[in-house]
This record gives C-alpha cells, sequence and structure tokens, in this order.
C-alpha cells in the first residue's frame, strides 16, 4: 500500500443522486433495480447490501468519494426496488452471482472493487471466490459468514445480550414452536395471508435492528420496521438461512485462497452482537493478508460513527492502489 502524505477523509461524503438507474430483467420472474452515481469514468465499485434482502439506500452511495469513484449500487433478488418484492423462487446464492456477473457486462464494467458488510460481506466472497479475475479489492464490514453457529447465535444467542428485544421476537411465535423459531418464522413468513407474513417479518426485522447497535438508536428500528424492509429482510433471511445459504458449510473460508492474493481491509465493531468478532477473526487468520481493523466501541451498524469512518477511510486508502 502507498503511503499518502495526510489522513484519509473520514467523513462520510454528501448526499448526492444517480446519474444512470434502470431494471435488469434477469430471467421470466424476477427484475433488478440498479443505479450509477459519482464518477461516469471513475474507479468501478460495487455496493452490496446486508440481509440477505435488506435492500440499498441512498446513503450508501455516501461512503464513496464521487468524483473518483464509479460507485454502482443494485438490489438483489426480492429486495428493495428489485421486483418481486420479497420473491423466493430462483432466489439463492449462486443466483445472485450470476446477476452482479449480467449486471457487471450489462453496464461494461472489466473489473471492479467490492464493498460490503454483513450479508454484503458474505456475497462479496462467495462472488469473488467465483470471479476473482474481476475483483480489484474488497472493503468488508460486520463480517458474516453465514455457518451454522453463526445462525443459532442469531436466533438464540442474542438473548445473551438482547434479553428484552429476544422475548419480543420469541413471544411472536406460540410457546410450543418455541425449540426452532426458525422454522416457525419461516413457515409464517411464507405464509400467504398478509397480516400473517407481516407479523412475523416486522417482529424479525425489528429484532434485528434493536441488536445492531452499541447504544439503543429509535431511528434503526424504525428503518427496519418499515414495511419494504421487514418483508425482504425477513423472508429472505429465513430463507437463506433454512437452507444454509445454498452453500456447503465453511465453503467461503474453505475456498478463501481463490482471493488472497487481491488487496482487501476488514473492518469490525468489537461490540458486533449480530455478528460476533470471531468470525471476523476466523476470516482474518485464514487471510492474514487482509488488513484487519478493530473499532473497539462499536457495534454492528454502518452508521456507527467508528465503522462509518474507518469505511471511508479504506475507500480513501484504495484510491493509491492501482
Amino acid at each position: 500500500m502507498a503511503d499518502i502524505s495526510h489522513p484519509p477523509r473520514a467523513e462520510l461524503y454528501p448526499e448526492i443522486e444517480p446519474y444512470s438507474a434502470g431494471k435488469l430483467k434477469l430471467d421470466g420472474l424476477h427484475t433488478m433495480y440498479w443505479e450509477q452515481s459519482g464518477n461516469p469514468h471513475g474507479i468501478p465499485v460495487l455496493f452490496l447490501h446486508g440481509g440477505p434482502g435488506a435492500g440499498a439506500a441512498p446513503a450508501h452511495r455516501r461512503f464513496f468519494d464521487p468524483g473518483y469513484y464509479r460507485i454502482v449500487v443494485f438490489d438483489q433478488r426480492g429486495a428493495g426496488r428489485s421486483a418481486p418484492l420479497g420473491e423466493l423462487k430462483d432466489n439463492t446464492t449462486p443466483h445472485l452471482i450470476s446477476d452482479i456477473e449480467r449486471l457487471r457486462h450489462h453496464l461494461k464494467i472489466d473489473r471492479w472493487l467490492l464493498f460490503g458488510g454483513s450479508w454484503g460481506s458474505t456475497l462479496a466472497l462467495a462472488y469473488g471466490e467465483a470471479y476473482p479475475e474481476r475483483c480489484t479489492g474488497f472493503v468488508l464490514r460486520g463480517i458474516f459468514l453465514c455457518r451454522r453457529s453463526e445462525i443459532d447465535w442469531f436466533i438464540y444467542g442474542l438473548r445473551s445480550f438482547f434479553p428484552e428485544a429476544w422475548r419480543t421476537f420469541a413471544e411472536v411465535i406460540p410457546e410450543a414452536e418455541r425449540a426452532d423459531l426458525l422454522r416457525a418464522y419461516y413457515r409464517r413468513l411464507t405464509d400467504p395471508d398478509s397480516k400473517m407474513h407481516m407479523t412475523a417479518a416486522r417482529a424479525w426485522s425489528s429484532y434485528e435492528g434493536a441488536c445492531s447497535t452499541l447504544l439503543p438508536s429509535p431511528d434503526t428500528v424504525a428503518y427496519f420496521a418499515g414495511d419494504t424492509v421487514s418483508l425482504g429482510l425477513a423472508r429472505i433471511e429465513a430463507h437463506y438461512f433454512s437452507h444454509d445459504i445454498f452453500l456447503p458449510q465453511n465453503a467461503l473460508i474453505a475456498s478463501v485462497g481463490r482471493v488472497r492474493h487481491i488487496p482487501c481491509t476488514i473492518v469490525q465493531g468489537r461490540y458486533d452482537a449480530v455478528c460476533p468478532i470471531v468470525t471476523a477473526d476466523d476470516l482474518h487468520r485464514a487471510w492474514p493478508e487482509a488488513n484487519y481493523i478493530v473499532v473497539p466501541a462499536a457495534g454492528h451498524s454502518a452508521w456507527e460513527p467508528g465503522i462509518s469512518a474507518e469505511l471511508v477511510k479504506a475507500m480513501e486508502r484504495f484510491k493509491n492502489r492501482r
């Protein structure tokens, strides 16, 4: 990494609007929303949102210098502005990897930098391991590898730190079914009755939002509880968690050798409860060449001040890699 003569910027960039956007037909069912902002002739960077199913937001453009980067943002199958919202048919990790390649071809991009947090880090790794020749680098936050231990932690382990939020989450399900909350939620989230699936979706998504920040954040919980975010997030997360993200166990760690030669920065909140630091530690031990940054006073959310600052700094440092 080249040295820089002054400290890299740590503040988010101002709000910007896309210079182009569209809907890309993926198959007979799914259509993907995509947008580009920043510098049309700049270094391409692809933003991968969390969840799976959470969708992207305008604020996500603000991690990147719009004068330097060609910022590509899209909503994954079933999420956000992609359609149909919450659709599970033909919605798997291999489908998402293929969608990213389709988008790259559509936008006539040769190679790009991958930027993703939480599930976005999962998908960035999965895509990178499938197409390492298309990746110029990775910025990964709040590492999630979707191993069975991580799913069990999300469903039950968070009770140790957020008992009130967990109790609200669990009590949506009758006591007789609580031994397998994932199965019980998945059945309700896929119920055609809108009252049934929206009640479950809001409870699941609000639970995740309540556990995502180091300090209580009503704004975060309110965002997660919105209809579009909650339906996409809860239904698709439960779908992927129920099927081990449609990849073999430990596949992402096992294949990390395919990307170890590519520059990477890992940013992890020390007190991330949703995606505990042990997972980031496991990834860094498998990928020791990566620049590993632990933010001391931060939880899971990308909007934690320390997390967002380190993400912006990481993107500034990548300007010196050509």
